[in-house]
């Protein structure tokens, strides 16, 4: 039995002709990052814009500056520790997490952050992401995220290839598509 799936059929009738259905409650997809639009587009055509209609999948799209608490909705800062560059802050990242849980009543959630020093994507990591119930994927920008996200939050660090993006919120959408496909 598939994690998060029913195993009770449903009978349809038509006529003489029955047959059986399994029960699929929908996946939930929350992803956050800098650049929303990014996402919304190729997230709401074709294939996708059918999935989320025919409720086989939510999808949330959210700004993390939503969940940033100074007057400027600032998210980024220089790593802790020292480095070079900036990284994007834990804290919003951490409300933003511990938020979108909070909304799923009775669902484990896999926390995933996009990050070129993940591990590499492929078909079989779709198929076993798909199984799972609520995704909450975090978009990486600037030099990364902050060291302690990974630490605490992160499940999965995942990478969609060995080349340079805008931002995560590209790998995002391209996950996302692989997943619900």
């Amino acid at each position: 039995m598939l994690s998060g799936f029913g195993e009770a059929p449903y009978t349809l009738g038509g006529g003489r002709l029955m047959f059986s259905v399994r029960c699929f409650p929908s996946m939930r997809i929350d992803i956050v990052t800098l650049f929303p639009e990014i996402c919304r587009a190729p997230l709401s055509e074709s294939i996708m814009k059918r999935a989320q209609e025919n409720r086989i999948v939510e999808l949330h799209i959210h700004n993390l500056r939503d969940w940033a608490t100074d007057k400027h909705h600032v998210v980024d800062d220089a790593p802790f520790g020292g480095g070079q560059g900036m990284v994007m802050k834990p804290e919003p990242i951490f409300a933003a997490v511990e938020d979108l849980k909070s909304q799923i009543a009775n669902r484990k959630s896999q926390i995933l952050l996009m990050s070129p020093a993940g591990r590499r994507f492929d078909q079989e990591m779709a198929q076993q992401l798909s199984q799972e119930s609520h995704l909450i994927i975090i978009s990486g920008h600037y030099e990364g995220v902050d060291h302690r996200v990974i630490e605490h939050l992160i499940d999965l660090e995942i990478s969609i290839g060995d080349y340079v993006l805008t931002n995560g919120a590209i790998a995002a959408g391209v996950l996302v598509d692989s997943v619900v496909r």
